[in-house]
């Protein structure tokens, strides 16, 4: 199986002089092609820098990032743009949809850019494949929206969409079912554990504990270091999850969660 992501060292300070900030100090990370991993711990303790510093949106301060083999750290700006766009997908906190597109459109803006996306057949596939992520997402009826006509949830989720469009190596998700009520968060990691299973690697920042519970392992961050490394396994399916939230709840208990 080969390596998704490596970090060494990996550290991120903000500021200068007595001003700084040191938000991630010497993590050491591996995910392998495939995994699913969760990212918690406290408010203000890294989670969020981490993913976007081991994805290169954020340049290190320190340390080093190799991304299926590519050294983040070594990549001009443009290189590590045009990696991000067809290797990486992103879901953020802070949703970024354009206003002067439909929902449809802001999912299939990134696919008609790519590479593969080039043509009136592949734009069709693109199309097709719009479509099908919506329906999965349960926001097949909102396509023609414009965004300020849908709410957070569906925008979330649209969000997810465009996060899968173009059939990225890696996910990174910042609390993708953060503004989700259960049914669509359940929907939400439905789609994305069905893209792991499919051979997508996963690394998503969360709170809750039941979306951390369907992942393979969980990170534990606090004052930017990972803390303890858990290993759950794979999840399989919903008659195992009750008792992962209950090993999970009790493990977070003992870090002081």
């Amino acid at each position: 199986m080969q390596t998704a992501l490596t970090l060494t060292n990996l550290c991120k300070t903000y500021g200068t002089g007595k001003q700084r900030n040191h938000v991630l100090i010497n993590v050491c990370l591996t995910i392998e092609q495939g995994e699913i991993a969760a990212i918690m711990g406290p408010s203000g303790s890294g989670k969020t820098t981490l993913l976007h510093t081991a994805s290169g949106i954020e340049r290190m301060t320190g340390g080093e990032a190799i991304f299926f083999g590519t050294n983040l750290d070594g990549l001009k700006n443009d290189k590590l743009a045009d990696l991000r766009f067809h290797e990486m997908g992103f879901v953020f906190q802070q949703m970024s949809m354009l206003s002067n597109l439909s929902v449809e459109d802001n999912i299939l803006l990134p696919a008609y850019q790519s590479v593969e996306g080039k043509g009136i057949r592949a734009r069709r596939q693109k199309d097709a494949s719009c479509r099908d992520l919506m329906r999965k997402m349960g926001i097949s009826d909102i396509a023609s929206n414009d965004i300020s006509d849908a709410s957070g949830g569906e925008l979330q989720r649209a969000c997810v969409c465009r996060s899968l469009i173009n059939n990225p190596k890696m996910v990174f998700a910042d609390e993708p079912t953060g503004r989700l009520n259960r049914r669509a968060s359940d929907e939400v990691m439905g789609e994305l554990l069905h893209t792991n299973r499919e051979g997508t690697t996963i690394m998503l920042v969360t709170h809750d504990v039941r979306v951390a519970a369907m992942c393979e392992r969980v990170l534990y961050i606090i004052d930017g270091r990972i803390k303890v490394d858990k290993t759950l396994g794979k999840y399989e399916d919903d008659h195992t999850l009750r008792t992962r939230e209950r090993i999970l709840n009790s493990w977070l208990l003992d870090l002081g969660w």
